[in-house]
């Protein structure tokens, strides 16, 4: 028993110490981040600034508990503002090159212009388009494999809108959310997902 009380002194001394460096080592890295970047544009000092939810993601590197992932997952989930007119619907046309669109919110961008997803950079969604990223899941034949009804619409909505609603780690940007996309942009997405005449679901 004596014996042990060595050791068990030594691994506390060492978690603390690696604790507070790992601490040390964060406030270091943002400094560094901090002094080197600089308003461009649009592009302001704000953009590194992070929330609750991008501070846990980066505190438990993406892995976080259980429990405060669903408590967080939650709250992301009532933050989803659905349309007034409860259409949820748009002109997957539109969607279509919201999808393509990587435009909007660099610094050598104009405030105000329309902002595209740029789904196409993880997604592979329209079997015409030859260049997709793989980091998201396919969204190929995404409305013919789960249907049209309100529910399948409120749920797509929801993910655009706050994708971190539904995996708080996500690497989707949280589009409505943040304000990227508009309402209207949101619906025409969602016509290109579930839309039987969208390209992705023939």
């Amino acid at each position: 028993m004596n014996t042990s009380k060595p050791l068990l002194l030594a691994l506390l001394f060492l978690s603390c110490a690696i604790a507070r460096a790992e601490g040390d080592y964060r406030a270091q890295a943002l400094a560094v981040i901090k002094h080197d970047f600089h308003d461009r544009g649009q592009a302001t000092i704000d953009r590194l600034d992070n929330d609750a939810v991008q501070y846990v993601c980066n505190r438990y590197s993406n892995d976080p508990p259980s429990d405060l992932s669903d408590m967080l997952e939650a709250e992301q989930l009532d933050t989803v503002k659905f349309p007034a007119d409860g259409k949820l619907l748009g002109d997957w046309k539109k969607g279509e090159k919201i999808a393509q669109s990587g435009a909007g919110f660099t610094w050598t961008d104009r405030p105000g212009l329309p902002v595209g997803g740029n789904c196409y950079n993880c997604h592979k969604i329209s079997p015409k388009e030859i260049s997709f990223g793989t980091m998201g899941p396919s969204l190929y034949r995404y409305g013919k494999r789960r249907g049209t009804s309100l529910s399948v619409q409120k749920d797509t909505y929801a993910q655009i809108y706050n994708a971190k609603g539904y995996k708080l780690c996500s690497p989707m940007p949280r589009f409505g959310h943040i304000g990227a996309l508009t309402e209207e942009q949101i619906k025409d997405l969602v016509g290109l997902l579930l839309d039987p005449e969208s390209p992705v679901n023939q």
